[in-house]
């Protein structure tokens, strides 16, 4: 054994003996963790902690005082059921997670839940747990900083030059979000990319050879990854020879195939799955202590060697910053410009005159589609907004997001392909604002979150609103993470007509809406557009545009009270002849019908309010007062229309209101074919508001108007009326 003598006399351990007792302290603290909560997964912290020792003390960049600092290196624990072991790391590099944080794992209000969630301790980059997830995050932070790079560096000055690390395992490898990430990374050629893969051959279930037994090196060969073997997960130094070797890669992503052994050192549960998702038991955890040769069998225990020799990341962290910092005081005297734009983009904040110039449009302007609107919009923000960038899954030219001449993210090299759609003059390179993601939105939706997670860029991303039935679980992750992304989708509703129910979607705002944190606006015309995207960039939090395919006509508020997407709710039109008898309240293009009900009304001398309601988070962030004005409780008959799902709805139609939506599938004809057939029509609209108010025959002959002499196809009972 390799031996030196402190001052008092007290053998120290160094080298290889040093090492082993710094892998065995984060196993025998995650164990500790795992059975004090009597919940957890011990196995992967186990198997995995010597490739995270040479990672986080030989190569990551990072300060543990300033976790936040902007090139450090970023590290997603992407099988994040192995928690324990980033908060093992967090706690012994020094960051602000105490022992006692670990002692209360998984418990009511610890900073260590039982899957990392960004903002609770820090030094954790993005929530994890759903398999696959953490994959594609990593990817989106390689292509952030990948563009920052290109936009901020300059020769003599490297603003940015960092890697992105995670730790996958099996089970991140099998999900399909995975396979469109690492197929995209390597199209793009991510070099800075650096995944270590926990292959340990064991799921949840039992070994994976029961369903995974492909050649995982080969097929990201094929993706155009860099692979390297490390047969023996406790080699240490092969271990570090193959993230040298990856750090060299600069064309190219690499995956670390590191075989490794689930639970290391149980002696009744190592290579078993028993050791996955369970403690180890009292009895095992005393065993497993033992043949790791372990000087107690007390909990929490830390070998005052191996935490200096931990804490040494402090210091290294803070010479790694200081020289940063004083390269950036030299870049700032060079590049006085840039530099005060690094500080805009990377403090999230939005130029002065970001909305200085967004388009407007007129009520006798030609009818336009939300999406083209939407789109011109975005192009006038990208304009002002200098760290806008994203893209779509291969459908620039249907949802209209292409940022003209503002080039195409690739890898810089000669290509005879051609731009993106609409992108005009814009050279291949990492600079481009412009991504391709392909036919991928479950890497998209992780990408663009993690992009937003890295910091410095603004991102979107653009599909047909059908698909966010692909990217609901990013999403949905987003929301939870309160990140800064703009999720776009057009072809909102049935209207997108002959593409058939395949690509009508009927639930998804309903489904949307009920995520917790995500604000959905569903905009009714052009200049609602413009309010939706002025709104979502100046949000702190993910925001969803539903956009429409079919043109709509500019609607006239001039005569509308508060009128404006950012209050989620408005009056758009007051009733006029008296006290509104009846509301009329909807959203998207349905808003246009309820205008030509209300007009149909007041030749009825019926006084109707029309409401837009772009957005209900938004309306139920106002106060009560305002919400009272909009929507008065005294006004019990009300409409409500949106060609969707009525789930939800309730709560604004009231107990005697009437709710038209759709709860069945579409069907395939012109747009204008399948919105009457299924009731989206004024004279639907105007019967419901007529038999509200007991006018029952002028109600029957607006319907005989809607069916044209009854003579429809579909009977009016599949589109959900009634009381709700």
């Amino acid at each position: 054994m390799a031996i030196q003598v402190n001052e008092d006399s007290r053998p120290v351990k160094v080298g290889k003996d040093l090492d082993d007792l710094c892998i065995n302290t984060i196993r025998i603290l995650s164990i500790d963790a795992v059975q004090k909560a009597n919940s957890g997964h011990p196995g992967l912290p186990m198997g995995a902690a010597a490739m995270a020792y040479v990672l986080w003390t030989r190569f990551l960049k990072y300060n543990p005082h300033d976790p936040l600092w902007p090139d450090r290196d970023r590290f997603i624990l992407s099988a994040g059921h192995g928690s324990m072991l980033l908060y093992s790391l967090l706690h012994l590099t020094g960051y602000d997670l105490p022992l006692d944080e670990i002692k209360r794992f998984r418990q009511w209000g610890s900073h260590t839940p039982g899957h990392p969630e960004r903002g609770h301790a820090p030094g954790v980059e993005v929530t994890t747990g759903p398999l696959g997830q953490g994959f594609g995050n990593g990817v989106g932070m390689a292509i952030a900083e990948a563009w920052l790079a290109a936009r901020y560096n300059r020769p003599g000055h490297e603003l940015v030059d960092h890697y992105t690390y995670a730790l996958v395992s099996d089970g991140d490898l099998m999900e399909g979000v995975a396979s469109e990430a690492a197929s995209l990374a390597g199209h793009l050629r991510l070099g800075k990319l650096i995944y270590l893969y926990d292959q340990n051959h064991v799921s949840l279930a039992g070994a994976t050879d029961l369903t995974f037994t492909e050649d995982v090196g080969k097929r990201f060969e094929a993706y155009g990854w860099h692979t390297r073997t490390v047969r023996d997960g406790n080699d240490t130094e092969d271990i570090a020879s193959a993230l040298k070797e990856a750090q060299a890669e600069k064309n190219r992503p690499s995956l670390l195939l590191v075989r490794t052994h689930i639970g290391y050192g149980s002696p009744h549960k190592q290579d078993s799955f028993h050791a996955h998702g369970s403690p180890l038991g009292v009895e095992e955890v005393a065993a497993t202590k033992k043949a790791l040769g372990w000087p107690t069998t007390d909990s929490f225990f830390l070998p005052p060697e191996a935490l200096a020799h931990f804490r040494q990341a402090i210091g290294r962290g803070a010479e790694a910053q200081q020289k940063w910092q004083r390269g950036f005081d030299a870049y700032r005297a060079a590049f006085p410009a840039e530099a005060d734009e690094w500080d805009q983009v990377m403090g999230g904040r939005l130029p002065p005159d970001f909305a200085a110039q967004l388009p407007q449009w007129k009520p006798d302007d030609k009818p336009v589609s939300t999406r083209v609107a939407a789109g011109q919009v975005l192009n006038a923000l990208a304009r002002h907004i200098p760290n806008i960038i994203g893209g779509s899954a291969d459908l620039n030219p249907s949802t209209n997001t292409a940022l003209k001449e503002q080039g195409d993210f690739q890898p810089p090299e000669e290509t005879s392909v051609p731009p993106a759609e609409g992108a005009v003059g814009g050279a291949w390179s990492y600079a481009g604002r412009n991504i391709a993601f392909g036919v991928r939105e479950h890497a998209m939706g992780a990408a663009v979150n993690g992009m937003a997670a890295h910091g410095g860029v603004l991102p979107f991303s653009a599909t047909f609103f059908v698909f966010s039935d692909y990217m609901k679980p990013a999403i949905r992750l987003g929301a939870l993470m309160g990140l800064r992304v703009i999720y776009v989708f057009t072809h909102d509703s049935i209207a997108v007509g002959e593409d058939g129910p395949t690509h009508e979607p009927i639930g998804q705002l309903a489904g949307l809406r009920a995520i917790p944190g995500l604000t959905v606006i569903r905009p009714a015309d052009a200049n609602e557009a413009a309010e939706a995207w002025e709104v979502a960039v100046q949000r702190n939090s993910p925001t969803l545009l539903a956009l429409t395919r079919q043109n709509l006509s500019v609607l006239d508020r001039s005569h509308a009270r508060d009128a404006g997407v950012a209050r989620g709710g408005y009056i758009l039109a007051e009733a006029e002849g008296g006290e509104p008898q009846v509301l009329l309240i909807g959203t998207g293009s349905e808003v246009g019908l309820c205008l030509k009900a209300q007009a149909r009304l007041k030749e009825l001398d019926i006084p109707a309010r029309v409401v837009s309601l772009p957005s209900w988070n938004l309306f139920a962030e106002q106060e009560g007062d305002y919400r009272q004005q909009v929507l008065p409780a005294s006004v019990r008959k009300r409409v409500t229309v949106e060609a969707g799902a009525t789930l939800g709805w309730e709560r604004f139609a009231g107990e005697e209101g009437i709710i038209i939506g759709i709860d069945h599938f579409g069907a395939s004809a012109p747009a204008e074919e399948v919105m009457k057939q299924f009731g989206f029509t004024a004279e639907r609209i105007t019967a419901a508001a007529l038999r509200l108010l007991g006018r029952q025959e002028e109600a029957d002959q607006e319907e005989t108007d809607w069916h044209g002499q009854g003579e429809a196809s579909v009977a009016p009972t599949s589109s959900a009326e009634g009381h709700s």
